[in-house]
């Protein structure tokens, strides 16, 4: 029986626990949430196109509530998006400013929820969350501290006691870039982007991390010719093996 329920939003975090849950025990199924958020239908068709190379059963779960309870940029188009400089990544005040404008109240606290009840129905044990240790820093839910937290409540509220697990953890985004190409992960459909827009946008946060993630791995030929939403600016003239071999970065 597969073991594990995991929450699928597309992005790169997720995208590798995707894969590193079904090569360790299996999936029981992948859920995507749609709580209003600008990028919404793109995460949904990518998740599911995801889970449907990988053959893992995908659903859509839609929180039309928490979008009208959210205030915040990335469901409300009327608001800007925060825009970070590179250089401001790893400031805590800027980032941490950046994170106040894109807060969904108690987003994560609702998703691991509902996926546990998943995991419960399901006979699976625990609940897969791309969390990692970069974002951690701004998004106090994205830390290992959190999860372990919710699997003390989970045990109370779970006939199984269904934890919580994520298998990045520990890595900031360069790692999980290469972890993600090393165990084969679906990362042409990775979609990292706070927008829903044709391509990535390239400028939120959400982007400047990705790129910055993709540079320090120096994977960056693998996207530009795999990975065919990257923004125009980005994409090379041809993708052959010229364009290759000239290693030319991301800027």
């Amino acid at each position: 029986m597969p073991t594990s329920i995991v929450l699928i939003s597309a992005g790169l975090d997720s995208t590798v626990n995707l894969k590193c849950a079904q090569d360790d025990g299996g999936v029981a199924a992948a859920l995507t949430f749609d709580y209003g958020q600008r990028a919404a239908r793109r995460e949904a068709e990518n998740s599911a196109a995801m889970c449907a190379r990988l053959r893992i059963r995908h659903e859509t779960i839609r929180l039309p509530w928490l979008a009208r309870i959210t205030g915040t940029a990335l469901v409300g188009r009327k608001k800007p998006l925060p825009r970070l400089k590179p250089a401001e990544l790893d400031d805590p005040v800027a980032a941490g400013r950046s994170a106040l404008r894109v807060w969904v109240p108690n987003r994560n606290g609702v998703f691991l929820a509902v996926a546990a009840a998943y995991a419960e129905a399901l006979g699976a044990g625990r609940v897969v969350a791309g969390f990692n240790a970069e974002e951690a820093v701004t998004f106090p839910d994205n830390s290992e501290e959190f999860a372990r937290a919710a699997t003390r409540s989970l045990r109370f509220s779970t006939r199984n006691a269904v934890r919580v697990k994520s298998y990045t953890f520990r890595l900031r985004k360069p790692a999980i870039v290469a972890l993600g190409l090393k165990i084969g992960a679906p990362m042409d459909l990775v979609w990292p982007c706070y927008e829903g827009g044709p391509r990535l946008c390239g400028r939120c946060e959400s982007c400047l991390r990705f790129f910055r993630a993709v540079r320090e791995a120096r994977r960056e030929d693998w996207f530009r010719v795999h990975h065919h939403r990257m923004p125009r600016k980005l994409k090379p003239r041809r993708h052959d093996e010229h364009d290759v071999r000239q290693g030319n970065s991301l800027p």
